[in-house]
């Protein structure tokens, strides 16, 4: 049980305490519902992404098919050559270059984040 006015580290927002729906709580069939249908619509969105990417749309100047794939790779070059920079994260993701987000959360104690926080900072 988290303590009294414990707050998540991630977003700030007190911890939630105990299980959101108790046995028997009509609530929780519907919001049951609800996430298996956001969840399908999700899955439905990901099929037609894909099925877009993979498929010829059309052709380039020299008359060859282009996939959705390759249209999406050309135009970002085209924006990225303007400077736009949106599309640097989208080449480095897309060139498998994307970093890694890792949080990792534990219990630590003031003292020990202090010693941390001066050898980093050098005080």
């Amino acid at each position: 049980m988290p303590k009294e006015g414990a707050r998540s580290p991630i977003n700030g927002q007190p911890v939630p305490e105990g299980r959101q729906f108790v046995t028997g709580d009509s609530r929780a069939k519907e919001a049951q519902k609800k996430s298996t249908q956001a969840k399908k619509e999700r899955a439905d969105l990901r099929k037609m992404a894909m099925a877009w990417l993979e498929a010829d749309i059309g052709k380039d100047k020299n008359g060859e098919p282009i996939t959705g794939a390759q249209m999406m790779i050309r135009v970002a070059a085209k924006e990225l050559s303007k400077g736009n920079p949106r599309f640097w994260e989208l080449m480095r993701d897309t060139a498998g270059f994307k970093p890694v987000d890792k949080v990792v959360l534990a219990e630590v104690e003031q003292s020990v984040i202090d010693e941390v926080e001066s050898m980093v900072y050098g005080k």
